[in-house]
């Protein structure tokens, strides 16, 4: 099943968040959880235009998070894109279809939005994760670049 994510839920994805070699060295898990955390929930709860969302398990515990992020835009004669981001699944978890039936949960959600195209990034360290997104349809038509501030 998949919900937005609850304010409860927060160190259940932090965790997935910190749960390999890059996550570490820029996730803060504590407890309690680290109050900037608590300040961007806070944003996305508050933004329409963004939707964090958990795949829970039978006992409703998360076990998969992502964000999107629904942009408008002028290009493409006003075409909306989803942004897909954070996605992550316990470690579980993965293999069993899950992260299949997420992202393209996710992809319907866009399109339910009005999104006439979906986009995400994944770092290029993470071999398997862009093996996961190509098998899905995903295609690396651009250069990705981000200027850490």
């Amino acid at each position: 099943m998949f919900r937005r994510a609850r304010e409860s839920d927060l160190p259940s994805i932090i965790a997935m968040l910190a749960d390999d070699a890059l996550g570490r060295s820029r996730e803060v898990v504590s407890d309690p959880v680290d109050e900037r955390y608590l300040v961007a929930f806070a944003a996305i709860v508050a933004d329409d235009n963004q939707l964090l969302a958990v795949a829970v398990n039978a006992d409703d515990q998360p076990v998969g998070c992502l964000q999107l992020t629904f942009i408008p835009g002028l290009s493409r004669t006003g075409m909306w894109r989803g942004q897909i981001e954070s996605v992550r699944i316990t470690e579980t978890e993965r293999g069993t279809g899950l992260g299949t039936r997420f992202i393209k949960w996710a992809i319907g959600v866009c399109r339910d939005r009005g999104c006439k195209l979906v986009q995400l990034t994944s770092d290029k360290s993470r071999a398997d994760s862009i093996r996961f997104y190509e098998r899905l349809g995903f295609m690396a038509s651009h250069e990705g670049m981000k200027l850490t501030l």
